[in-house]
Order: structure tokens, then sequence, then C-alpha cells
């Protein structure tokens, strides 16, 4: 029998601590990089379809993220499907809209607690938007949050970000200017779009010790830092190496602009599994990058389908997809 989960369901089971769990383990266990294969991208006159695929190591499930775009409509969809990986049969439907800001800042969540100094955290956050807002909820979590403050261009966004997120130990403050929202803080993350695809970022602003968190450039054409942060970055952790060296626009200017790299660049998995140590020295810098994989949207799916039936939540399918047998 399938399960279908709508986005109000993902929503009703999700939960922080439990996420980030399982990313651990997913992160921990030893992937083979042809579980993980590269994410595709087709498309058309106004419009895109993105495909994330994978295998998820020890959870005997496979599966994938489809994201279709309509600039025509200014919409998009998001589906993943869960498979058995000895069977084949169609275990789970889920609506992926929930689950794609909700792995993406249990990830950071995830890598800032590897990453970041030991205790509280002093975060300054820029941007204001639902991502910026998870992944304050994500940290606070996991880890004791000493200060938060936020900066975005607009004041009543970053004003509606301090009071949605009121509820907290210890409540946001927003700040007039990024430099503000970045001085003095021990975790910088950086959720926002650049306008013009300018950096929102500049590694002068960057402190020793200081970890930063960047979500917001995931294709060629973005930009959240510049080539300064890239080289300043003692340590550069990648949720997918190979991605986040070639397809993204901060890494691309970077190397146009002479910053080689490579040879401070590691998957997350590495420092997870306690390969590749979390921080160089105390007084480094170090930058955690996201551009997104299957691996974190099956992790966080086969949680929340194990918590909706354990809940009693989702809509059992009348009919499914049989598996062909190939001899």
């Amino acid at each position: 029998m399938t399960t279908f989960l709508t986005d109000d369901d993902v929503r009703a089971v999700f939960d922080w601590p439990e996420a980030v769990t399982a990313l651990r383990a997913a992160y921990a266990a030893a992937a083979d990089e042809a579980g993980l294969p590269p994410r595709t991208m087709a498309r058309g006159e106004g419009v895109w379809l993105r495909t994330l695929t994978g295998v998820l190591p020890g959870a005997g499930v496979m599966g994938g993220k489809m994201i279709a775009a309509s600039m025509h409509s200014r919409g998009a969809s998001y589906l993943i499907p869960l498979f058995d990986q000895r069977t084949t049969e169609l275990l789970a439907l889920l609506d992926g809209n929930a689950v794609t800001g909700f792995r993406t800042a249990a990830t950071s969540a995830l890598a800032a607690d590897l990453l970041a100094p030991p205790g509280s955290l002093r975060v300054g956050v820029i941007g204001s938007g639902f991502e910026a807002q998870h992944h304050v909820r994500a940290l606070a979590a996991i880890r004791e949050l000493a200060e938060v403050r936020v900066f975005s261009p607009n004041p009543a966004s970053r004003a509606r970000f301090a009071e949605r997120l009121a509820d907290l130990d210890v409540p946001p403050v927003a700040v007039d200017s990024a430099p503000e929202a970045v001085a003095g803080v021990d975790l910088v993350v950086c959720a926002a779009r650049a306008r013009g695809e300018r950096p929102t970022l500049l590694g002068a602003w960057l402190e020793p010790g200081m970890t930063v968190v960047s979500i917001g450039s995931t294709l060629p054409e973005q930009r959240e830092l510049d080539a300064d942060a890239i080289a300043r970055a003692d340590l550069i952790v990648a949720d997918h190496v190979d991605e986040v060296a070639h397809d993204t626009g901060d890494m691309i200017a970077a190397k146009e602009a002479g910053v080689v790299f490579a040879d401070r660049l590691v998957p997350l998995g590495d420092v997870v599994a306690g390969r590749v140590p979390a921080r160089p020295s105390p007084d480094a810098v170090v930058l955690y990058k996201s551009v997104g994989t299957a691996l974190q949207d099956l992790a966080v799916a086969v949680m929340c389908v194990r918590r909706a039936a354990e809940s009693q939540v989702g809509t059992p399918l009348p009919v499914t997809i049989r598996p062909v047998a190939k001899g």
C-alpha cells in the first residue's frame, strides 16, 4: 500500500532534532558516489524540471525529488517518491515543498553543530524569508543560541522575521546592515537571494573563528559570497563537492578571480564520519556551502513517513504502481 503525505501532513509530523539525527546517520553511512548522481535540469520555454535521485544508504529505500517550475504561472510543484530497494514497491509519495525547506535547514544545522565552536552560539543571519527562519529554528533545536541578529534590505521583512521567531528562548533582533548582523558572531547564516546577483556577504566582514553557512547560490547565475570570502575560508565543506565547485556562481566567480580552493574543499560526509577534522584551528574561518542533494530529501522524507505511520497521519492510496518482473 502506498501512503500519500500532503504538505500539511509533512508539517504536522516533522521534527527538527529527529531530522538532524536522520541526516547525521545518512551522511555517516558509507555512500557510493553512484548512489547519489548529480541533479539534472530539463529546460523549456519558461519552464524547467529539476530531478534529484538517490539510493539512501542503510535505509532500504531509494527515490528522488522532482521540481516542476513555470515562469508563466510563477509557480512550482515538488514530488518525492520513495521505493523499497528490495521489492521496488512504491512505499510513499510526498508533497516535497516543506521537505525542501526543512532538509536544507536541518543539514545546515548538522554542519554548523560540527563546524562551529562548542557552547552557545551568537548567530548573524542575512535574509529574512522562510529559509532564514527555518535555519534559526533548526539551530535553536540542537544548540543553545546566545544571540540572533538578522538583516535584510526591507525593514518590514526583518521586523516580521523577528516577530515570527519571538517564541524562541532568545528572540532575534533586527539590525540595519549586513556588517552589523555579522560583526562579532560565531556563526553567519546566508539565506537571501542577492539583488542583481551581487554578493550579500563580503570576505572583508569575516573574523577569525567564524563559521559561515551559505545556501543561496546553487546555480551558475546566482551569487551570495564574494571571491574574498572564498579566499579567506581555511576549510570549505560541501554537501555535494562537484556541484559546489563547478555549478555555483560563487565558486565560478572565485575561480575567475584566481582563487584556488580545491585543496580546501571537502565533503560534509567526511566531516560527519570524522575522516576530516571539523576545524583546522580555533581561529580558522570555516565555510559550509550547500546546493541540496537527494540524500537530504530522502533522509528527511523517510523520517516523516515513519513518524506519519506512528501518528496515523497520511492517506493510503486506493491504487498503486505494481512492480514488473524483469527476467
